[in-house]
Order: structure tokens, then C-alpha cells, then sequence
């Protein structure tokens, strides 16, 4: 992750996109944002401007990863973690004015019980879960060498920095500053072994997760909203080739966000 400001003549007289996620109140917020500032589509838009939750964000994130496109959220929908405060005036000095971070991807590619190649991409978390009442059993390599033989568990999870304070908090895993190189490992209700809480990793290693008794205990792999059922083996590392730009108001970065929500800010 790197983060940078970017220059008033970069942003100031942007092309803008607008980006609602559906509800009434971002498409209200969609038609005077674009009557104000006016607006073009998003092939033609230097930047994007997401109206709605983080939900939104993710799934803008997703569509323009890697055409270095920086995208602006602003929070028409409920937590909003990943967006900023929504404001109707100064928008053009606000994106002027904003700190852009570039956060990288895992790439999750899987083979099914049946030998299929799957493959998506995830910003937050790939995770491997239970698709039964049955626990999970998995085994866990890191670059090829077997570190865990057998986790049995509702599943676990790989997350990036950015995707620390989402699903991973939630399964008591850690908190990542933003330009850690680092993923967290984390198992979700752990069952043997009881007391394993998971592992810190280089953000450059290669996770491979075997499913133990696939057919009988059968199990879903999940890349953000993306997932595949019944899969085999599941391997997972950062995309460090591929970039997606979010831009944050100054004093709301990420890196901030991440930094307070440690303090139960």
C-alpha cells in the first residue's frame, strides 16, 4: 500500500462520474451531485465518485481495479467505513485536497471436487467455510510447506490490511495498519486446535488450504462477495502488480480509520 496527495491541477478539474447504489437517498444524492458538478460516464471520468455503503465501495473497487481510476466514496448508506462524509459543497476542492491509498488484491484461485479451475479476486478476505453442520477440516501450507496438518473449524480466512477491520475482526483476528506487508490468517470458531488464533504472514507468501474429507464435509471458498462451492484446494497471495485507488479526505485516511478503530474509536 502507498499512499500520496494528489495535486490541485490533478483532481480540481476532474472529469467526474457519479455512482449510486440504488437506494433513494444516493440516487437523490446522484442528481444533485451531477446537476452541480455535472458528470460523464465512467470510461470517460478521471475519477469516481460512489454514492451508497461499503458495500458499494467494494464492488467499485472490483470493477475498476487496475485501470487506475481513483474512486471517492461518500456514505449514503450505513456504517461506511470505507467512505467519507457526505457533503453536497466543495466537492471539487475535496478531491483536490484528497490522500489516495493503493491497495493491492488477493488472488484466490481453487480447483472443485470435480476439477474445475476457478479463479476471483477479493479486496477484503478470502474465506473457506463450512457448508454443512459438519465442521470443516483443513489443512494449511504457507509456500508449499505444510504448517498446519488438520484445522478443524467453521473455516478460515485470509485478509488483507484494508479487509483487517471487516470479517477478520469480526473472528477476533487482527488489526493490520494499512502499509504493513503483512495478511492475517485467522480461523473462524476453531475447534482443534482450541487455542491456535491464527498466524501473521508476509504479504508476498502463498497460502495453500487443502479441504480434509471434501465429500463428506463439504466447503465453500468465498473471494469479498464472490463464491464456489464443493471446492478441493484453495491457493491465495496479494496481486502486488494490481492496484486499486481510494481516496480519502485528509485526517480520514484509511491508515487513520484503521489506527482508531485499534482504540475502539
Amino acid at each position: 500500500m502507498s499512499q500520496t496527495s494528489f495535486s490541485p491541477h490533478a483532481l480540481g478539474d476532474a472529469r467526474i462520474a457519479f455512482l449510486s447504489s440504488g437506494t433513494g437517498e444516493a440516487d437523490e444524492a446522484l442528481a444533485r451531485l451531477a446537476r452541480r458538478y455535472g458528470a460523464v460516464d465512467c470510461e470517460g471520468a478521471d475519477v469516481i465518485v460512489a454514492l451508497g455503503g461499503d458495500g458499494l465501495m467494494l464492488q467499485t473497487l472490483h470493477r475498476f481495479m487496475g485501470a487506475n481510476k481513483p474512486i471517492y466514496g461518500m456514505n449514503r448508506g450505513s456504517i461506511g467505513f470505507l467512505m467519507n462524509e457526505y457533503q453536497e459543497e466543495g466537492l471539487r476542492e475535496r478531491l483536490a485536497a484528497a490522500h489516495a491509498s493503493t491497495i493491492h488484491p488477493l488472488t484466490m484461485k481453487a480447483q472443485d471436487m470435480r476439477g474445475a479451475a476457478l479463479e476471483a479476486r477479493a479486496i477484503n478476505e478470502v474465506s473457506l467455510l463450512r457448508q454443512s453442520y459438519q465442521a470443516a477440516k483443513l489443512k494449511i501450507s504457507v509456500d508449499a510447506k505444510e504448517r498446519m496438518a488438520e484445522l478443524v473449524a467453521d473455516g478460515v480466512l485470509i485478509a488483507t490490511p484494508a479487509g483487517s477491520t471487516a470479517y477478520n475482526l469480526s473472528a477476533n483476528g487482527p488489526i493490520l495498519p494499512l502499509d504493513a506487508p503483512l495478511m492475517a490468517l485467522t480461523p473462524i470458531s476453531a475447534f482443534r486446535p482450541r487455542r491456535w488464533r491464527g498466524a501473521l504472514l508476509p504479504d508476498k507468501a502463498r497460502v495453500t488450504i487443502d479441504v480434509l474429507e471434501a465429500d463428506k464435509r463439504p466447503v465453500s471458498a468465498v473471494a469479498d462477495h464472490v463464491e464456489f462451492r464443493n471446492v478441493a484446494r484453495v491457493d491465495i497471495e496479494m496481486d502486488h502488480a494490481t492496484g486499486c485507488i481510494i481516496l480519502h479526505d485528509p485526517g480520514h485516511s484509511l491508515d487513520e480509520r484503521i489506527l482508531r478503530e485499534q482504540f475502539g474509536a
